[in-house]
């Protein structure tokens, strides 16, 4: 009998999440080295990193990664060194971003690029500084975090928006350049979690009732319902799936 269960394991494989110190990306660092992997934590702050790095010890084995992901030549001199000095990224989970909300005809240019650079460049910079070792190796995974905005609008966050749909479709593109050489790079999109990123929403009784009525499911999402999909699209179970964003939204993206 063919053994399903190790098609999820991550049993000697290593993998970097960006933007990892809390949220999503923290919970995520969890899942995965829960799974059997280890774990690169990444993020601006060395502290917090290391705050972060401490609490998954007693989990698996942790690795701190300290760099700018909109920084081009630093995400790239992070990683060479990480490869040469530690080994292989064997997984690549792109979190970081960030959020900003303004009516869109009093959007600060600033505010806009800065989103830019934090959600889609940071994908790029590191997506391309983990691939180019992958490819050397004829494997590999890269997860970028989409979100049900890669799909739907809504009031007060049109940039955001757009960089989470040039997410889903950068993606795309990994995945026809670098899917023949032996990579599988795929997107996970949240729907409403409750983050520091989302703390004003979840705060607001209103958005909160109108999240619920939304959302077949009812309720906001708990960060640990990530963490299957993202095990996933990491392992091997997922081998033959490729360029694909998959949903984890309590069904919000699917219902008028």
């Amino acid at each position: 009998m063919p053994n399903h269960a190790a098609l999820f394991s991550l049993a000697g494989r290593r993998a970097l999440v960006t933007g990892s110190s809390q949220g999503i990306g923290f919970a995520l660092a969890r899942g995965l080295l829960e799974a059997g992997g280890e774990v690169i934590l990444n993020g601006r702050d060395g502290a917090r990193v290391a705050e972060a790095a401490e609490s998954l010890g007693e989990v698996g084995k942790v690795h701190q990664l300290v760099f700018d992901v909109t920084d081009h030549t630093a995400v790239r001199d992070a990683i060479q060194d990480f490869e040469e000095r530690v080994g292989a990224i064997d997984i690549l989970v792109n979190n970081a971003g960030i959020q900003h909300r303004t009516p869109l005809e009093e959007f600060p240019a600033e505010a806009f690029e800065r989103l830019m650079r934090a959600n889609v460049s940071s994908v790029f910079n590191v997506g391309q500084a983990c691939a180019v070792h992958m490819i050397a190796r004829g494997k590999g995974k890269i997860i970028n975090i989409a979100s049900a905005q890669t799909q739907l609008a809504r009031p007060g966050i049109a940039p955001y928006t757009a960089t989470k749909g040039a997410v889903g479709n950068l993606t795309k593109g990994m995945a026809t350049d670098w899917a023949r050489h032996g990579l599988n790079c795929n997107a996970l999109a949240p729907g409403y979690f409750e983050t520091p990123l989302n703390a004003a929403l979840v705060a607001d009784p209103e958005f909160t009732a109108w999240l619920e009525k939304r959302t077949p499911a009812g309720r906001w999402g708990k960060v640990e319902e990530l963490v299957g999909a993202c095990v996933f699209l990491a392992s091997d179970a997922s081998s033959f799936v490729n360029g694909h964003t998959l949903y984890v939204d309590g069904g919000i993206t699917i219902s008028l």
